[in-house]
């Protein structure tokens, strides 16, 4: 599987939208005082707060340890409120050659939508995708909304959210495809994650038809009742929404799409998670998504190996 990566996470927040683009436009530094768990202080080492081209210190914590990232602003878009950041020195770069955070905020009324990326290219495949990493931002986000908020007993952030990651794999883009459109039952023979997938309802690769999964997540072992929601074979990706099973116990609902684009050798994967938390304590599923890519890698493995 390509080293490349992209890592995408939206939530709705209650707070002002403007103010949350300002934050991280040129008061970086507030957010050790906003968020002290997880950020302990961001320091101006070269140029001026809010400028392209400055470069900021940041001390974190990160997975329960210690951390720092040296970062140069590469970009700020105020129509589209956005700030990305790209890491030039510091912890992440004993894992990956290349890391950028973009933050960019839609604002709606009451309403705006936070959209984090993480674009990464990881030193070798042993490296996990940064999905840890994400979760920390979520919460300083929600750090950040919870202390701009007048109303400390409103409703703080969003349930709603989507989880987008994408990955290029090595095999067939087409045959991927294919897999996931009709032969999920031949995933559980590629991948120690997935035991078996059985029809329930329907025809394979038939929209409507409802498919069964035993899984495991997070050590456990897991079910999953799914429709087949939509197939697009122009787009090659396949939707699929929960109707019963273990996720619906923290989800009130929970819908994945899994794409193909198809070029040349390469091909990238996308995977998509739409959802809606039945509480604010609900964790971002990060850990159903490194499932889906450990289950992309081992279809890749599986294919390359056995070309026919």
């Amino acid at each position: 599987m390509g080293l490349k990566g992209k890592l995408i996470s939206q939530i709705d927040i209650k707070s002002d939208g403007d103010v949350f683009h300002e934050i991280f436009r040129d008061k970086p530094h507030h957010v050790a005082t906003i968020s002290p768990d997880h950020v302990q202080s961001c320091d101006l080492h070269d140029g001026e707060w809010g400028k392209v081209g400055s470069i900021i210190c940041w001390n974190y914590t990160h997975d329960g340890k210690k951390e720092v990232a040296k970062d140069i602003i590469e970009a700020i878009d105020e129509e589209k409120k956005s700030v990305t950041l790209k890491v030039i020195e510091g912890d992440l770069m004993e894992l990956y050659k290349t890391f950028k955070f973009i933050l960019h905020v839609d604002t709606n009324g009451d309403d705006n939508l936070v959209t984090w990326t993480l674009e990464y290219e990881k030193l070798s495949e042993d490296v996990p995708h940064p999905h840890k990493m994400m979760d920390i931002l979520l919460k300083i986000t929600k750090d950040i909304e919870t202390h701009h908020l007048s109303n400390p007993n409103r409703s703080i952030m969003g349930l709603k959210g989507k989880l987008i990651s994408q990955i290029d794999i090595k095999s067939d883009g087409d045959v991927f495809h294919e897999l996931f459109r009709e032969k999920p039952h031949h995933l559980a023979g590629m991948t120690d994650h997935i035991q078996n997938c059985d029809l329930h309802d329907g025809e394979w690769g038939k929209v409507g038809s409802v498919i069964y999964w035993n899984y495991v997540h997070d050590g456990k072992q897991e079910v999953a009742k799914e429709i087949i929601e939509a197939i697009d074979e122009e787009k090659k990706s396949v939707t699929f929404k929960v109707v019963e099973g273990d996720l619906l116990k923290l989800y009130k609902t929970f819908t994945t799409t899994v794409h193909v684009d198809t070029s040349g050798e390469d091909n990238l994967v996308t995977w998509t998670f739409e959802f809606e938390k039945l509480s604010e304590d609900v964790p971002h599923p990060h850990t159903i998504m490194d499932v889906a890519l450990k289950i992309t890698k081992d279809i890749e493995t599986h294919h390359l190996s056995n070309p026919n």
